[in-house]
């Protein structure tokens, strides 16, 4: 990117390929650019330079609409501050995406409702349908925007630092949640976490210390 004060490079010289239906950890000090990379890949920022690659398509040569519609393809995401809306349930919070899908024409489910809660089901938050976030504990809503990411059935989820925000006891169940639903679903899994023991869980891990890849 260009500054007032010249060129910055906040990534240089990183080469990475994921397989479909692995799992890879990115780590690294804070302002390594793990969350940098993370954007590149998921098309929600666009390279000044080099190729991004997702599912197939050249993101590096597609504008933010296009990006937007092989993201919603393709493309699952579970952050750090859950991004529920407030003023939906946990049933309703993982019901919206599958409910634009279909107004765009994308037909994920004929059933959005039910396909929500079946998800809601697989991360054990049955009894808490009707329940709005503030109503829920934080490990409760991750849970919500697991299942919010897995209802769509991606081929990819991102994850950025899902277990920043929990106790250890949240945390641990949300990161075998997240695994779970990897291996069930099929869905590759690319995380960026500061937690050592969740980075081991995956199949491989990439460090970056000063935007470039640590041998």
């Amino acid at each position: 990117m260009h500054t007032a004060e010249g060129r910055l490079d906040i990534l240089s010289q990183i080469s990475i390929t994921v397989e479909a239906g692995a799992s890879l950890a990115i780590t690294g000090v804070s302002g390594s650019g793990k969350s940098t990379l993370l954007g590149l890949l998921a098309g929600l920022d666009a390279p000044t330079e080099g190729e991004v690659f997702l599912a197939g398509r050249p993101l590096h040569q597609l504008d933010e609409e296009a990006r937007a519609l092989v993201r919603a393809r393709y493309v699952g995401f579970v952050f750090q501050t859950f991004q529920l809306l407030p003023g939906l349930s946990a049933l309703e919070n993982v019901m919206l995406p599958l409910e634009l899908a279909a107004a765009d024409g994308e037909g994920l489910t004929a059933d959005p409702r039910k396909q929500a809660a079946d998800y809601l089901d697989k991360v054990g938050l049955t009894p808490r349908l009707s329940h709005h976030p503030r109503q829920l504990s934080g490990g409760e809503q991750q849970r919500v925007a697991i299942a919010r990411a897995f209802a769509s059935r991606p081929q990819i989820l991102f994850a950025d630092e899902p277990t920043g925000n929990l106790d250890r006891a949240s945390a641990g169940r949300v990161a075998e949640l997240l695994f779970q639903l990897n291996a069930g679903e099929g869905a590759t899994l690319i995380l960026v976490t500061h937690d050592a023991a969740l980075a081991a869980r995956c199949d491989r891990g990439i460090a970056l210390a000063g935007g470039r890849l640590q041998s």
